[in-house]
């Protein structure tokens, strides 16, 4: 079981020690660094004021994941919400294929974001932080059977986008798109 001190030092430390694996969660959830650290700190703001209530929690990070979870998820259903997507080319190599990266990283963000938050919410979390389904339900205020078929939809969904998006244009199907 995780401890973690309440007070103004407790929750200092937790930021401390979670704020990158915050950070990644945000990152996946909304595909921008930005977005991702506005997402972060709001939540953490948000949960600031009644932080002795987060830290008796049986686990504290779940806690705050579960947070910040539901700000993306509620915080994409209001009408203001609007992505501004941009171009980012990285200034320095590493040997490796950077277009390719690139290309596929962006291709991959574009298929997610068809998905449905809550979708995209339980792939995160099953596949970036490896959480059961239990775990994942308790996030989403769902049942682990939802979390399943939530994941099971979001791959689907996936899969047959991809496979749509490798598939050459038939003629009849470019007809249609003119």
């Amino acid at each position: 079981m995780e401890r973690v001190r309440q007070g103004t030092a407790g929750f200092a430390d937790f930021v401390r020690a979670n704020t990158s694996s915050l950070l990644r969660t945000g990152y996946l959830l909304t595909g921008s660094h930005a977005a991702a650290e506005e997402l972060v700190q709001d939540t953490l703001v948000q949960l600031y004021p009644k932080w002795d209530k987060v830290a008796a929690a049986e686990l504290p990070l779940a806690y705050v994941r579960r947070s910040l979870t539901n700000r993306f998820i509620n915080g994409t259903r209001r009408a203001s919400y609007r992505e501004a997507l941009l171009e980012f080319v990285p200034d320095r190599g590493d040997g490796r294929d950077d277009v390719t990266l690139l290309v596929e990283r962006e291709a991959l963000w574009s298929l997610l974001r068809t998905l449905p938050d809550r979708q995209r919410a339980a792939l995160v979390l099953r596949f970036f932080h490896d959480l059961p389904d239990d775990e994942i339900a308790t996030a989403l205020s769902c049942r682990a059977g939802t979390v399943r078929s939530l994941i099971s939809r979001g791959l689907a969904t996936l899969r047959e986008q991809a496979d749509s998006a490798d598939a050459p244009a038939s003629p009849t199907r470019s007809r249609r798109l003119r």
